[in-house]
């Protein structure tokens, strides 16, 4: 299919459209301004919109008269409407495996670019205790314990050992600016966790 300039005043939004789009248009403006338009709205014969309706709020924001299109002219009416829900179904199918997009955020962190304009959440290096942190609602019930999370792990705690990082994360971020996962290097370089002063049980 060969990809067609068409004003955007020409598209015209599928009136029965039911994926609520709004609160992504900000970050989809911001990827066509850093990046191009790079993936063209696909349109019917009579340019209504399939799959793009973002897109198309986006570029109204930046104020583009024009944008690239692809249309649709090989499919039926009933597969029209079948690929408009079947896109965007298969897009909440996936999952980001996490520990690789954050190898890939802080990449591009160091790097000077941004990713929050695009919804991504980035890093913040003001970290606090209560992050390394995890309360399990349906156990907390039961015997108020605390969970330390490390990856998709947790241990059980008891206060003393909660204390005793929590004292340490603040002689670590008066020495240092940086992650927890750098908090918990530097712990067990130099300062150790296998003390008296500990008492970590798995669960």
């Amino acid at each position: 299919m060969d990809i067609i300039n068409k004003s955007v005043e020409e598209l015209i939004p599928y009136i029965n459209n039911p994926r609520e789009n709004d609160q992504a248009v900000d970050a989809v403006a911001s990827s066509i301004k850093n990046f191009g338009f790079k993936v063209p709205i696909m349109i019917d014969k009579k340019n209504e919109i399939v799959n793009g309706h973002t897109r198309l709020k986006a570029a109204k924001k930046l104020g583009m008269g024009e944008v690239p299109t692809i249309i649709a002219d090989d499919l039926t009416d009933e597969q029209i409407k079948a690929f408009r829900l079947a896109d965007n179904k298969v897009g909440e199918i996936a999952e980001w495996d996490e520990d690789a997009l954050a190898i890939e955020l802080e990449e591009l962190e160091n790097l000077n670019m941004d990713m929050s304009q695009f919804g991504f959440e980035t890093f913040d290096n003001d970290i606090d205790i209560d992050d390394l942190f995890l309360d399990d609602e349906e156990q907390l019930e039961k015997d108020n314990a605390i969970y330390l999370k490390w990856d998709n792990k947790k241990t059980e705690i008891e206060e003393e050992t909660f204390q005793f990082l929590n004292d340490k994360l603040e002689q670590y971020k008066k020495a240092e600016t940086n992650k927890e996962g750098d908090f918990i290097q530097w712990l067990l370089n130099n300062q150790g966790v296998a003390t008296d002063e500990t008492n970590v049980s798995g669960v």
